[in-house]
């Protein structure tokens, strides 16, 4: 069995940096851009993100059937990071333009532009994160790769966090109010060419290993069948989107927590932007640094006790702290923090764990049922993803509607519960479910070096 090398590692890895500037940019800036920058409301929002992700998170499934079909001299998931890279950068600058419309205009271009765009997420992310799969079958070399992932992931997700309000404030100087929409569109502008680069890294520095059996017939309705049977894809289908509502609500409520709840946002001015640096972006910051703290971590701890052990008690973990947030006040500054980096943690311990889960179902099932499907079981990764960040989405835009949210006006001691709910006890449910769902969840490594070394002597080849 061939070790992938640490270039190779490094590749993989490459692909999430750029998708995870993109996903860190939709999941905390997204919702904050159309109320308080593109001028459409909350409750607007939270609907289109209802109906236009569960619209997409449909669009996984058949990007996944796809991809096991495609037959290319790269592949059948590589080519997807060449093909799609460039509407993918196209599109995250649109998504972050405002246009000059009217009201029921701009509600029109942000449906077709966001629809679009998670289109196009969809039809790369799909196949790269299929390509875990077929990198290697060694388990410990998988959650190896998985990490590398989500390392790169959150080193993404902190360039933006760390320089996304910055930038936007850099470009958007002019006039008395200054040009936010400027701002926020040149930014995501530098983000998007970034992406495209970092995608065709990771096109040319992978490679594809593992493939359905020789004797496999293509038959989609045997592949939805086997997929239907399978019920450990169903219990880390519902995990998964628990966590992502969790995660969702906490990222999306940020930037609404520290600019109306606290008293004052800026805590340090950069002395080369001349812009200041805001509580917000520090605590974003702070998150993704533990995350990559809990990513790192994630391996030696599920080698020890397990992977399906570590992710419940990190979850649980998580639910407990997420309560105790609840009750800090503006002046507790520093235990907000504290928390944060304990959450995050939790939350960058699991991630990993996630994905390498998802390549031993794909395993799982070829062992069961004698066909391999990874891209349709991978999909299923993707559209847990986006339905955890459809619901938390939604649910974010329709609670602050709830408690009386206006954008840009001295909020309500009501709205402010609100906003302070989004950030503690709401992702404590999801925390907490998660948890719960995954007890259930019977792939152990134990079972599952039992079924690597039953299908490498079936594939009776060097992989």
């Amino acid at each position: 069995m061939e070790k992938l090398r640490l270039q190779e590692k490094m590749g993989y890895g490459l692909g999430d940096f750029a998708s995870s500037m993109y996903w860190k940019m939709f999941s905390v800036y997204l919702l904050f851009f159309y109320t308080d920058v593109f001028g459409i409301s909350a409750a607007v929002v939270g609907t289109m993100f209802l109906i236009t992700r569960v619209f997409d998170g449909l669009n996984d499934p058949l990007m996944g059937i796809l991809a096991d079909r495609t037959t290319t001299k790269w592949g059948k998931f590589r080519p997807y990071l060449l093909w799609m890279a460039i509407p993918f950068g196209i599109f995250g600058i649109l998504l972050f333009t405002t246009p000059n419309l009217d009201v029921s205009g701009k509600i029109i271009y942000a449906y077709v532009i966001y629809c679009s765009m998670m289109i196009v997420y969809t039809a790369v992310n799909v196949p790269y994160a299929s390509l875990l799969g077929v990198m290697t079958s060694d388990l410990k070399d998988r959650t190896s790769l998985a990490s590398f992932r989500f390392i790169f992931a959150f080193a993404g997700s902190i360039l933006v966090l760390a320089t996304a309000e910055p930038l936007v404030e850099f470009f958007g100087k002019g006039g008395d109010l200054g040009n936010p929409q400027k701002g926020w569109q040149s930014t995501m502008a530098i983000y998007s060419v970034l992406a495209v680069i970092l995608f065709y890294g990771t096109f040319r520095l992978t490679k594809e290993r593992i493939q359905p059996p020789k004797e496999q017939k293509t038959s989609l309705k045997n592949d939805l069948g086997d997929l239907a049977k399978n019920r450990p894809w169903f219990i880390l289908l519902g995990a998964g989107i628990c966590t992502l509502i969790f995660n969702s609500i906490r990222d999306g409520s940020t930037i609404y927590y520290f600019k109306y709840y606290f008293e004052t946002q800026d805590a340090l001015q950069l002395p080369l932007l001349n812009v200041p640096l805001t509580f917000s972006t520090l605590y974003l910051v702070l998150g993704q640094a533990a995350n990559i703290v809990g990513v790192v971590m994630a391996k030696p701890v599920s080698d020890k006790i397990g992977k399906k052990r570590t992710f419940i008690m990190a979850m649980a973990t998580a639910t407990l702290l997420s309560i105790i947030f609840y009750f800090f006040k503006a002046e507790h500054v520093v235990l907000i923090f504290v928390f944060q980096f304990l959450i995050s943690i939790c939350a960058g311990i699991i991630f990993p764990l996630l994905w390498s889960m998802y390549a031993d179902i794909a395993d799982y099932s070829e062992w069961k049922t004698g066909r391999r499907a990874t891209g349709l079981v991978f999909s299923s990764s993707s559209m847990s993803q986006k339905m955890g960040w459809t619901l938390g989405g939604a649910l974010t835009g329709w609670i602050l509607a709830f408690y009386g949210f206006e954008a840009n006006m001295e909020q309500t001691e009501a709205a402010k519960t609100g906003i302070r709910m989004m950030m503690s006890i709401l992702p404590a449910i999801g925390a907490f479910l998660s948890a719960a769902i995954l007890i259930f969840y019977q792939l152990d490594d134990t079972f599952m070096q039992k079924i690597n070394q039953e299908l490498t002597k079936r594939r009776g080849e060097k992989i």
